[in-house]
């Protein structure tokens, strides 16, 4: 083990948001928890027991009547004895934490081309522009039929395998065969791997004439930069106005969401602390002259704002810099640090609590639950018992004589009510089977686009008779939906498909646009704002 020891405090996101389409990077497209690079391990321990486990382990490897993969069973009794510490604590492995370090770097060896899996072949969706397959010839619409020397279309190939044919050292060529419209013949391409960036901002535009908006997948190693260039242009196009959406963004590196939040204050404020048994506490404080300090600003959130999210959304909010509006965020308010192993793993410590400027800490309530442990291929399912339960006993004010409260995630100061039809079975369903996404690429993939990106993210509506085309081809793959569930999922579905067409003839910027424009979190905004809403 390497003695040297890195002191990047990060905080991870929890969870894995899985994106409706599969991204040809390098890697897969999702947004996974949030790591920084740390240290490398250090010896555990100082009492007569330090090395039980390393005796037993050359017990076993010595003794034992039968050859065992040693290092599958280390492996093994980490990872048993990290899950049993907290919900946030985890053993990696080299290739998911190269994975994960890959996604917050926002840079990797790839193509840099989209796809979907439709009926067993793989349609591209997407082509980053002035990437390896924009430079290759790779169009939208094309069909991958075989990659090198393996075919593709028709044979059940998995996704890790695609992956893995797809990815290689930068400047290394993949060729590929494809299928497109109108030519008879299959098209060889040739794409030279190159660097790949990828922003961690979904979108930055002109809302309305007054009104910026930004939203953040993740806090990424250039996210600070990046939100910074988009404040300064959105304030040259005239924004006043400032709604950053959070939502569903698990959050990343610590010290790039302290650096994102110094933008909205002028002067050196407390953003936040940290503290743990072996932590002294230290204060993190905002950079003096941030970029957007005075015009009002609304921070949308979540059930599946995280971590480093919760906070830049916990100092707006103490500090009565901005409102927030949404549902109540995750709560997780544990800081991790990474330990390297030589081979590549990394065990992903808990080492302290971080709290608000007011002193909150908005961690949810955990504890084990060691009724699901019923066997040991089982053990770790729901191994934690989560709630959101508040401290009605830490109660804060804020300047402005806000009540706040600690525990079980931020409130938000305007709720914005779920959305029934979103969580109804029917819907998620429809989600997971991806069956929207189906009918998109296989009715309108054909199509060109009749109208400027302009005029379809202005007056782009679909048509009534595409929806009832929609339900019957439900209907086709044995998905009957009641007619009064039909006419309650119109408009959430209607925009679903909307923002498709729109993100497979203009790119992913118009998806996010276009669902904005059905919003109810965006229109709530808009309506404190004082600025009329987009049509619902």
């Amino acid at each position: 083990m390497q003695k040297e020891r890195k002191r990047n405090i990060f905080v991870a996101a929890t969870y894995a948001g899985t994106l409706l389409l599969g991204l040809i990077l390098g890697q897969n497209y999702s947004d996974q928890q949030g790591f920084n690079s740390g240290g490398s391990l250090v010896p555990i321990g100082l009492s007569d027991n330090s090395y039980k486990i390393q005796q037993v382990v050359d017990l076993i490897s010595s003794r034992y009547v039968d050859s065992i993969n040693i290092d599958s069973a280390q492996n093994g009794a980490i990872n048993h004895l990290i899950s049993h510490l907290d919900p946030y604590s985890a053993f990696l492995m080299p290739n998911e934490s190269q994975a994960q370090s890959e996604i917050l770097e926002g840079t990797f060896e790839g193509i840099g081309m989209e796809y979907f899996n439709l009926n067993d072949t793989l349609m591209v969706v997407g082509v980053i522009s002035n990437g390896p397959a924009d430079k290759g010839g790779f169009k939208v619409g094309d069909k991958i039929i075989r990659i090198g020397n393996k075919k593709i279309s028709g044979a059940l190939v998995s996704k890790e395998e695609v992956e893995k044919l797809m990815r290689g050292k930068r400047g290394t060529t993949v060729e590929i065969a494809v299928e497109r419209e109108y030519d008879q013949e299959p098209i060889l391409l040739k794409a030279v791997r190159d660097q790949i960036n990828v922003s961690s901002l979904d979108v930055a535009y002109m809302l309305k004439p007054s009104v910026g908006f930004i939203r953040i997948r993740r806090f990424g190693i250039k996210t600070a930069e990046e939100f910074k260039d988009a404040i300064i242009d959105l304030r040259k196009q005239g924004a006043r106005n400032l709604v950053l959406d959070l939502r569903d963004n698990g959050g990343g590196y610590f010290h790039i969401a302290i650096k994102m939040a110094s933008e909205f204050f002028e002067d050196k404020r407390l953003l936040v602390y940290t503290e743990g048994a072996h932590e002294l506490r230290k204060d993190y404080h905002s950079f003096a002259s941030g970029n957007y300090t005075q015009g009002k600003l609304i921070v949308l959130v979540n059930e599946r704002t995280a971590s480093a999210s919760e906070v830049v959304a916990g100092a707006v909010q103490d500090w009565d810099r901005g409102l927030i509006i949404g549902r109540r965020t995750y709560g997780k308010a544990t800081v991790q640090e990474l330990f390297n192993f030589a081979d590549g793993s990394t065990i992903n410590l808990s080492i302290a609590r971080y709290y608000t400027p007011l002193g909150r800490s908005i961690q949810r309530k955990y504890s084990p639950n060691w009724s699901n442990m019923k066997d040991y291929v089982t053990m770790y399912n729901g191994l934690w018992n989560l709630d959101t339960t508040y401290h009605h006993h830490e109660s804060y004010q804020t300047g402005l004589g806000k009540k706040l409260y600690g525990g079980g995630g931020i409130v938000p100061d305007i709720s914005v009510e779920i959305d029934s039809n979103q969580i109804s079975l029917i819907y998620q369903e429809l989600v997971k089977s991806s069956l929207i996404e189906q009918f998109v690429y296989s009715r309108f993939a054909k199509k060109l686009p009749a109208y400027s990106i302009e005029n379809f993210l202005q007056g782009y509506t679909l048509p009534d008779a595409e929806y009832e085309s929609f339900i019957e081809f439900l209907t086709s793959q044995g998905l009957n939906i009641p007619f009064k569930k039909q006419e309650d999922l119109h408009d959430l579905i209607q925009s679903d498909i909307e923002a498709l067409l729109g993100r497979y003839y203009f790119g992913r910027e118009a998806y996010f646009k276009v669902k904005n424009r059905y919003d109810q979190f965006v229109n709530q905004a808009l309506t404190e704002l004082q600025i009329v809403p987009n049509p619902s």
